[in-house]
């Protein structure tokens, strides 16, 4: 079973979340107090709910702490505040936080949130991106449908070439560097045997490194 992500707020952070998420096909439930949103969001997600999060009862009977993930995108800071110590009450394991400001996102860290996004910073594509990617250390999304990602090589393909891997054809991407030992080469040769450890620095269709990236998850 893959991952199961919760996504509690759905202003413009929490819904593009959501939404990527789902395109990632992540089982993902979308809760929110206002009933629109909920039913805006429902065609695209697992599972929509319209319920108070700040109400730990209500957290229980949604089985929140069955989630590997739970994001909290509420645009109140008392309501994030509450639902984020609830989370925690219930045993989440990793509760991922939106915060306005870096004073919100200190007081959030001491009362247990694992990790704190500021939306201005990190858009909740590429926070969802991050979620699920194993391979994909991390990414940046040049146009609509054009990404740079960091992609670590899983331990079976060490001593596989580029050459022999023929990313290009294979997933539309090409490789602009190889990172090794926090060196960056760019002048690598195709032939040259990948190491352990190794991250590829590759640019091509997003949908190019959502394929690479399952396929080295499956390794």
């Amino acid at each position: 079973m893959g991952k199961q992500i919760a996504v509690i707020g759905l202003g413009r952070f929490g819904s593009s979340l959501a939404k990527t998420l789902a395109r990632l096909n992540v089982e993902v439930l979308a809760v929110d107090l206002d009933e629109e949103r909920v039913r805006e969001i429902s065609s695209y997600v697992t599972s929509a709910v319209q319920a108070d999060a700040t109400d730990i009862s209500v957290l229980r009977d949604l089985g929140i702490r069955n989630f590997d993930v739970v994001v909290v995108g509420m645009s109140r800071f008392e309501a994030s505040l509450m639902t984020t110590l609830h989370l925690k009450e219930l045993g989440v394991e990793k509760v991922v936080v939106k915060a306005a400001s870096d004073v919100h996102g200190k007081i959030l860290k001491q009362i247990g949130a694992d990790s704190v996004v500021f939306p201005e910073k990190d858009m909740g594509e590429r926070v969802g991106f991050s979620l699920v990617s194993g391979s994909v250390i991390d990414h940046i999304e040049l146009a609509d449908n054009c990404t740079v990602a960091e992609i670590e090589i899983p331990n079976e393909l060490t001593g596989r070439t580029l050459r022999n891997l023929n990313l290009r054809n294979q997933y539309g991407l090409t490789v602009m560097a190889i990172k090794r030992n926090n060196a960056v080469n760019i002048s690598f040769s195709p032939d040259e045997p990948l190491k352990e450890g190794d991250v590829l620095v590759a640019i091509g269709e997003t949908e190019g490194v959502h394929k690479l990236n399952a396929e080295f998850e499956k390794r």
